[in-house]
C-alpha cells in the first residue's frame, strides 16, 4: 500500500495553483504548506509537491508518472479540463483504454515540469476508491 506520493516542481507557487485546481475534482486540497514542500489530499497529505529550483522539465516520455484513482468518469473528464484551463498538457483526452484492461477509463495530462498524471475510473466494476 502507498502512503503518498512526491511530485518535483520548479516553482512552488505555480505548482500550488495549479494542482490546486488539478486535484480539486478528484476531492483533493491543500491540508499542509511548509517553505518548500505542499501536502494534498481528502484527509491527509497523499500527493506531495516539492520544490526542486534546479529541477529540468522532463521530456514527453520522460519524467515522473503518478496515477489517482477517480470515482467515476465524470471526474476523470473534470480532471482533464481542470488541467488544461489551469495552463498543463493534455497527454491522453479522457476514454477507455482498452489495452490497459476492460474498464480502464483514464486521462492523462503533464504539469509545466514534464511530470504526467493520470487520472483513471473503472467503468462497469464496483469501487471502493
Amino acid at each position: 500500500m502507498i502512503d503518498h506520493v512526491s511530485i518535483p516542481v520548479r516553482d512552488l507557487a505555480a505548482g500550488m495553483r495549479f494542482y490546486d485546481a488539478v486535484l480539486a475534482p478528484l476531492g483533493m486540497s491543500r491540508l499542509e504548506t511548509r517553505p518548500a514542500t505542499v501536502g494534498f489530499g481528502k484527509t491527509y497529505p497523499e500527493v506531495w509537491l516539492n520544490l526542486r529550483q534546479d529541477l529540468t522539465p522532463a521530456p514527453a516520455g520522460h519524467g515522473a508518472h503518478v496515477c489517482l484513482r477517480a470515482r467515476s468518469t465524470e471526474i476523470v473528464d473534470a480532471f482533464h479540463a481542470a488541467a488544461l484551463a489551469a495552463g498543463g498538457a493534455s497527454d491522453g483526452a479522457p476514454g477507455l483504454r482498452p489495452r490497459h484492461g476492460e474498464g480502464y477509463y483514464a486521462a492523462f495530462i503533464r504539469d509545466a515540469d514534464g511530470n504526467r498524471i493520470e487520472a483513471v475510473t473503472f467503468v462497469g466494476k464496483s469501487d471502493k476508491s
